[in-house]
C-alpha cells in the first residue's frame, strides 16, 4: 500500500509539473507575478498528497524580506514554500542533481558556492537584486541540516545581502523556525526527529520513501520578531540575533505539553556530523500572508 500511495504522490505531481513547465518557464522570462503563484499551487498540492499539516505561529514582515532559517530536511522546502511567497537559495551542488534541478530552477533559486570566498561578492549580489525586486528570499542559514534535535550557529555571509539592497529603506531580516511535532498523530520526541531530518549519509530517495509512508506530519512554521538591515548593519551580530532567536522557538515549540520533550535544561543534542547541504524542491507563494497570526487552513 505504501509504494501504491508513494507512486500516485510522484504521478500526480509529475503530471502538473509537466503541465506547468512551459508556462512558469515563460512567465519567468517575463517577470510575470504569476511566476510566484504557479509554483505555490505545486507546494500546495504536494502538501496535501503527503499529509502534511502546517501551523504558522506570527507573521512574515513585508517585503524586501530575507528570511534566515533553520534546515531540517528536504520537507522543510514544502513546509515553508507552501505558507508564504518565497525563493530559495541553495548550494551550487544542487544545481547539478537530476530533477531536482529542474525543479530548483523553475521555482527562480539562486545558488551559491559556498566553498569559494571569491565567489561570495557575487553570490550576494544576486541575491540583492532579487531582494530590490521585492522577491522574499530563503536562507537556510546553518548552511545545512541536522538532526532536528539541534539548531547550528547561523552563517553571516549571505545574510550581508540584505544590507546591500539599494532602495530608499532597509531591508528585512527575520528569523524563522521549523519544527515537526508529530508523525501519526503521535509527538516527536528526541528519538524520533532523526527519522524525519536528512542528514550526514542519508541517502535521498529511501529517505523519502520511508518519510511519506510513515503517515501524516505536523508541523510548526514559527516567525520571529523582523531585523531591519541596511548598510550600516553588522552582519555577524544580526545573524547571531537570528540564530539565538530560531534556537528559542524552536526550544519553546518542543516543550509545549503536546510534546514529550519536557527538559528543564536545554533540549538540543551535540552538533551533527557530515550534515547534508540545502536541498530545494520548488518556492511557494500564499496570498493574505502578511496581515495578523496565520493558521494555515490546511491545518
Amino acid at each position: 500500500m505504501a509504494a501504491v500511495r508513494l507512486g500516485f504522490i510522484v504521478l500526480v505531481l509529475a503530471l502538473f509539473t509537466l503541465v506547468m513547465m512551459p508556462i512558469q518557464m515563460l512567465a519567468i522570462r517575463q517577470n510575470w507575478p504569476i511566476a510566484r503563484r504557479i509554483p505555490y499551487y505545486w507546494q500546495r498540492l504536494a502538501r496535501s498528497l503527503i499529509g502534511l499539516r502546517v501551523t504558522v505561529e506570527g507573521r512574515p514582515a513585508e517585503p524586501p524580506l530575507l528570511i534566515a532559517t533553520n534546515h531540517v530536511s528536504w520537507l522543510d522546502i514544502t513546509t515553508l514554500g507552501s505558507v508564504l511567497p518565497v525563493s530559495f537559495i541553495a548550494k551550487s551542488e544542487v544545481s547539478g542533481w537530476p530533477v531536482v534541478r529542474t525543479l530548483a530552477r523553475l521555482q527562480r533559486t539562486v545558488f551559491v558556492d559556498r566553498t569559494r570566498r571569491q565567489q561570495a561578492g557575487a553570490a550576494t549580489e544576486a541575491i540583492a537584486q532579487r531582494l530590490g525586486r521585492g522577491d522574499t528570499m530563503v536562507l537556510f542559514a546553518e548552511g545545512t541540516t541536522g538532526d532536528g534535535n539541534q539548531v547550528l550557529p547561523f552563517r553571516s555571509a549571505l545574510i550581508g545581502a540584505a544590507g546591500a539592497v539599494a532602495g530608499p529603506g532597509p531591508t528585512t531580516v527575520q528569523p524563522v523556525a521549523i519544527v515537526y511535532t508529530r508523525r501519526s498523530g503521535l509527538p516527536v520526541g528526541r528519538a524520533d526527529n532523526p527519522d524525519i531530518a536528512w542528514y550526514g549519509g542519508m541517502d535521498l530517495v529511501p529517505h523519502f520513501r520511508r518519510l511519506l509512508g510513515s503517515g501524516p506530519i505536523d508541523a510548526v512554521v514559527s516567525f520571529g520578531e523582523p531585523i531591519a538591515f541596511d548598510a550600516e548593519r553588522d552582519r555577524k551580530r544580526v545573524a547571531e540575533s537570528c540564530f539565538r532567536s530560531v534556537r528559542a522557538m524552536v526550544e519553546t515549540v518542543k516543550r509545549r505539553p503536546a510534546s514529550p520533550n519536557r527538559h528543564p535544561r536545554a533540549i538540543f543534542s551535540p552538533r551533527a556530523k557530515d550534515a547534508k547541504g540545502t536541498l530545494v524542491l520548488a518556492p511557494g507563494y500564499c496570498t493574505g500572508a502578511s496581515q495578523g497570526e496565520l493558521r494555515d487552513p490546511g491545518a
